[in-house]
């Protein structure tokens, strides 16, 4: 379950620079912020993943 919750981390973070870029692009700040929080949203998603994996190591 680790890895398929790592690929949508990452798929989620692409997508919040994609957002990003294109907001900076447009000088929309709407999708600047919006590009921002999906990145934070993916880097939690990252660190829940590196705390699971190393409570699993402490356990096996």
């Amino acid at each position: 379950m680790g890895l398929k919750d790592r690929a949508k981390a990452t798929a989620k973070d692409i997508e919040g620079k994609t957002q990003e870029s294109l907001g900076n692009l447009s000088g929309d700040p709407k999708d600047q912020a919006e590009g921002k929080r999906k990145q934070a949203q993916a880097e939690i998603q990252h660190t829940v993943e590196d705390a699971k994996d190393e409570v699993k190591k402490a356990v096996d």
